[in-house]
């Protein structure tokens, strides 16, 4: 898969994705900076599924309607890398078919793939 790592995930992640064989752009290593919309337009141009921290990207799809390709946001009480590895492998591994075009957030808890507008 394809992903857009945003500069608040780290760059534990994009290491473990590379290693997991997936094509993964680092917004902190690539474009530190990037603003939100041009985070956003990025990932959709280049078909990239965002993975981001940053609850404003819900207000941009949802709100501002704002077409994507996908988006995990990781909504984890332990933001360590580890945390949020496992939580993507768990991800990856349960739910290979459904992240694609899918606005999906993830928790400790569970994993909820929100309604498309």
């Amino acid at each position: 898969m394809r992903f857009l790592i945003d500069e608040c995930v780290g760059p534990a992640v994009v290491v473990w994705l590379h290693e997991q064989k997936h094509d993964a752009f680092s917004v902190y290593e690539e474009a530190r900076g990037l603003d939100d919309d041009k985070v956003i337009q990025k990932a959709l141009d280049e078909d990239r599924i965002l993975i981001t921290n940053d609850k404003d990207f819900g207000e941009k799809v949802y709100r501002e309607g704002h077409s994507h390709c996908g988006v995990i946001l990781l909504r984890l009480d332990d933001e360590r890398s580890a945390s949020k590895i496992r939580a993507l492998s768990d991800l990856l591994t349960l739910y290979p078919d459904r992240i694609q075009n899918s606005f999906i957030v993830v928790s400790e808890q569970r994993v909820k793939f929100a309604k498309r507008k």
